[in-house]
């Protein structure tokens, strides 16, 4: 089968969170991924623990590592060694795009600048992440996910209303640099279609994090208004987040409109015209009464009897899972985001899959030509051999 970026050589020499999970989905959609590593000791992850799963020959496996190099070769080379250089410039020379996320000035210290990369290989595509931005006042400070968050505004929205700031439960200013990464490095293949020549791609986790402000940004840089946290309630929207049952329990709502609202109260025998609820700006600017005014309403039920009460209305309603309900969700396993591989030392193992499907179209409707054989994430210099076989080295 072939897939979008099959004949796409990608050279990852990143490590921690960011760059591995843009070069795992590089990988995921065909791309042959080379991930170099330190001899010895590898990524940054492989150490990152606990967890850690005991294999077959006794050695512990970071599950982190295990999260983001699926679908990858390992090799392991010094770039202080005059040998280990030359096995690099010549895959240099035969890459297609190279990530990398050091600290400014490393590459250039080992003799690999954006510069020289590019008189090895014209066509090469550089993806280089940074913490704070390449350039800049603060463009040498290291880069770490939770850092960031709290640098980049993003923990002053999260969390409950007077409460600590608090961080998001993935490090998702290194997940949204790989996932920025990839577009970027996608749009400069593109580009390279026509003119030949690479380019260099550069992002960073603070740019990831502001890129993302949305809504919350243009309130401040538009309407003057500094967000604060509001835990679990849309700050635009009401109602719209966690509300309690019953029983206990909770559910999650979503009234994105009047004619949600209408069903809503419909369904509840409630009167959509009570005073201070009329339309959206008078229930946001009510909160605490509209919370009031929706857990009143759903306190003689269970919450699964709210949330068939909300499905029959047709408004927008879910529940709060935890991971080990996720993954033996059925919806989960039907869209692949479980997958199973056969790891070397561990035996079989799952792994959160690729959000990406994609189809053809043809004469008997949809065929699914998404990647579904997958390798498990590589032990450190697993693919020494064959790597070198490849470029052709007598050093195999």
């Amino acid at each position: 089968m072939q897939l979008p970026l099959s004949d796409v050589i990608v050279l990852d020499m990143s490590r921690a969170l960011a760059g591995p999970h843009a070069g795992m989905m590089l990988a995921d959609l065909g791309a042959t991924v080379i991930k170099i590593e330190r001899p010895g000791s590898g990524d940054d992850t492989r150490h990152w623990g606990p967890p850690f799963v005991e294999d077959s020959e006794g050695q512990e496996q970071a599950t982190y590592y295990l999260a983001c190099n699926r679908n990858k070769q390992s090799l392991a080379l010094y770039l202080k060694n005059a040998h280990d250089k030359r096995v690099f410039r010549q895959l240099v020379s035969r890459a297609d795009v190279l990530i990398e996320n050091f600290r400014a000035g490393v590459m250039d210290r080992l003799g690999f600048s954006e510069t020289a990369l590019q008189s090895i290989n014209p066509r090469l595509v550089q993806l280089s992440i940074s913490g704070f931005g390449h350039d800049g006042p603060e463009s040498s400070r290291a880069g770490y996910d939770q850092i960031v968050q709290g640098e980049a505004g993003l923990m002053s929205l999260t969390g409950e209303p007077d409460g600590v700031p608090q961080r998001v439960g993935v490090p998702i200013a290194d997940l949204l640099s790989g996932i920025h990464g990839v577009v970027g490095v996608l749009a400069a293949l593109l580009e390279r279609n026509g003119t030949g020549k690479g380019k260099i791609v550069r992002t960073s986790l603070l740019a990831s994090i502001v890129g993302v402000h949305s809504f919350q940004g243009t309130r401040q840089t538009v309407a003057h208004e500094t967000p604060t946290a509001l835990g679990n309630h849309h700050p635009s929207i009401a109602p719209y987040g966690l509300f309690h049952c019953g029983d206990g329990a909770s559910v999650q709502m979503s009234v994105g409109n009047e004619a949600l609202w209408e069903r809503f109260c419909a369904e509840f025998d409630l009167d959509p015209t009570t005073m201070a609820l009329e339309n959206n700006g008078e229930r946001v600017r009510n909160r605490d009464e509209t919370i009031r005014f929706v857990e009143d309403a759903f306190a003689p039920f269970k919450a699964s009897e709210v949330v068939e009460k909300l499905n029959r209305a047709g408004v927008p309603v879910g529940v709060v899972r935890n991971l080990s309900e996720v993954y033996e969700w059925e919806q989960v396993a039907s869209q692949g985001l479980r997958v199973n591989v056969e790891h070397p030392t561990l035996g079989e193992i799952s792994l959160p899959g690729s959000p990406l499907r994609f189809f053809e179209i043809g004469g008997e409707g949809l065929t699914e030509t998404t990647k579904q054989e997958h390798s498990p994430p590589p032990l450190l210099d697993q693919h020494r051999e064959s790597v070198l076989r490849w470029l052709g080295s007598n050093d195999a």
